[in-house]
């Protein structure tokens, strides 16, 4: 239902069909919650190309995946009642 609304939302918005997805769930979500998340995608319509961790798609909407060099990332996420850290 939520990943229906949102690829509806989406498409409005972007005028034309939206077929694949990137789709986030709290680091602590376990393989079978990982994969429910999926099959949800997929009952939406959606193609879903990957399912990432909240921190890391914060990390890379920052652009810290684009900064020359190696670097060591600490990201918290303080969201849901839970706090999340992740090391990229």
């Amino acid at each position: 239902m939520v990943l229906t609304k949102m690829k509806e939302t989406a498409e409005a918005y972007l005028g034309k069909k939206v077929s694949h997805a990137v789709v986030t769930v709290p680091a602590y979500f376990n393989d079978a919650q990982r994969q429910a998340t999926k099959d949800a995608g997929v009952i939406a319509g959606l193609n879903v190309m990957r399912i990432i961790n909240e921190p890391t798609a914060a990390a890379i909407a920052y652009g810290l995946d684009k900064r020359e060099g190696e670097k060591n990332i600490l990201v918290f996420d303080l969201g849901g009642g839970t706090f999340d850290v992740s090391l990229l």
